[in-house]
């Protein structure tokens, strides 16, 4: 029997991975004939849709002391987004709760109102949040648990961007928000990764609640890649995704540099400049800036190779699932739920940060050959949305 559902997401529009599966899964539903609403925050970049009536209202944590106070009341739950939330359950009346990135701009309050109302309740888990306040388990650019049992590190250590000020916020923000509150309102949570439901029940979560479902690729895209040929290979590797210290880029374009291979760098962020800047001279790196989707596709399906060389706990990568759906091999970090995705003859693992390793995985590459059809073929069928409908209608 269809159900009705409400997905949640702090942003309605294609900002982050986070979002797309949120749009993914809201045009999953749409299109196996289920009722579906959606609720985010107010936002100038959001897409059309009929239910922004319902959505609270923006915040932001810079600007004027009103501004930065409303954003501090978000974070504990208090605010419009209790009234805006609860005209949406009594006039959508979903079965099912969907959450996926709600803190900081939305609310974990959203959790105790639709079970409140007789929801089921959902959480798809994007990032590390629950365990780790300030989302990335990264300390000083290493990985770090120490909050995972005691959150007052956070504070301790300043993790929140290196600020008093936020770091005692997140501190407020975990303690309301703490383990025992959120299972009682949360009926399962979905794990992209293993890895990510390992370090859910290390941090005391309740295993059967635990439920592991790898994020899948949009049919529309999916379809795009199908159709791509693999057999017109250009003498090129790829990296796509966003260019800060946790993904690793400084050590890929490290050792890209003194390779004889061309690097093609899809994406922007906060390192682009630099890098830019420092491998000017290097004419085997090309910077090609932030591509769309259609680009994305074409730039996988004729490189030799992908590379993921995060330096984080990364979940459940899109860009390593779209690449091995093109038919690429990825050579991956041994971080994460990274390996995970990563078979017999769909690349290589090498360990995080070691550029020696890298180095050699990235010459085996060209020097392998790859059965790209093979790759595309059971890639395609095992990040298919059919799979992942079969598994959360489960859930659900």
């Amino acid at each position: 029997m269809n159900k009705r559902v409400l997905v949640v997401n702090k942003f309605y529009y294609a900002r982050g991975g986070d979002c797309v599966c949120t749009l993914n899964l809201e045009r999953l539903l749409k299109s196996k004939g289920w009722k579906v609403a959606v609720y985010a925050m107010n936002y100038p970049e959001n897409i059309e849709s009929e239910w922004s009536q319902y959505f609270t209202s923006e915040i932001g944590f810079s600007g004027v002391i009103g501004a930065k106070i409303a954003a501090a009341k978000r974070l504990l739950g208090y605010g419009d987004i209790r009234s805006s939330f609860k005209k949406l359950l009594n006039d959508f009346r979903p079965d099912v709760v969907h959450l996926q990135n709600i803190h900081s701009y939305l609310s974990p309050i959203l959790a105790k109102l639709a079970k409140d109302f007789g929801c089921r309740v959902v959480w798809t888990l994007h990032d590390y949040k629950l365990l780790c306040p300030s989302y990335s388990c990264l300390r000083e650019g290493k990985p770090c648990e120490l909050c995972f049992n005691d959150k007052s590190n956070v504070l301790k250590k300043r993790c929140m961007k290196g600020s008093f000020v936020a770091s005692v916020l997140a501190y407020m923000e975990a303690l309301k928000w703490n383990r025992t509150w959120i299972e009682r309102y949360v009926d399962f949570f979905v794990c992209p990764s293993a890895f990510m439901a390992q370090k859910m029940e290390q941090g005391g979560f309740d295993k059967s609640k635990l439920k592991v479902i790898c994020n899948f690729v949009d049919p529309i895209k999916l379809d795009v890649l199908k159709n791509m040929p693999t057999d017109k290979r250009e003498q090129y590797y790829l990296y796509v995704g966003r260019l800060s210290e946790e993904k690793g880029v400084k050590t890929l374009l490290e050792v890209a540099s003194k390779l004889p291979y061309r690097l093609k760098v899809a994406g922007g962020g906060p390192l682009l400049d630099e890098l830019k800047i420092k491998y000017a001279n290097k004419g085997n790196i090309e910077f090609l800036g932030h591509q769309n989707a259609s680009q994305v596709s074409e730039l996988l399906a004729s490189a030799v190779v992908s590379v993921v060389p995060s330096e984080c706990y990364e979940n459940n990568p899109l860009s390593a699932i779209e690449s091995l759906c093109a038919g690429t091999p990825v050579i991956g970090a041994k971080i994460g739920g990274v390996p995970e995705l990563i078979g017999e003859g769909d690349g290589f693992i090498f360990e995080s940060g070691n550029k020696i390793e890298l180095g050699e995985n990235i010459n085996k590459a060209f020097s392998c050959q790859w059965n790209n059809e093979k790759i595309k073929e059971k890639s395609i069928e095992r990040f298919s949305s059919e799979r992942y409908f079969e598994l959360i209608q489960k859930v659900y």
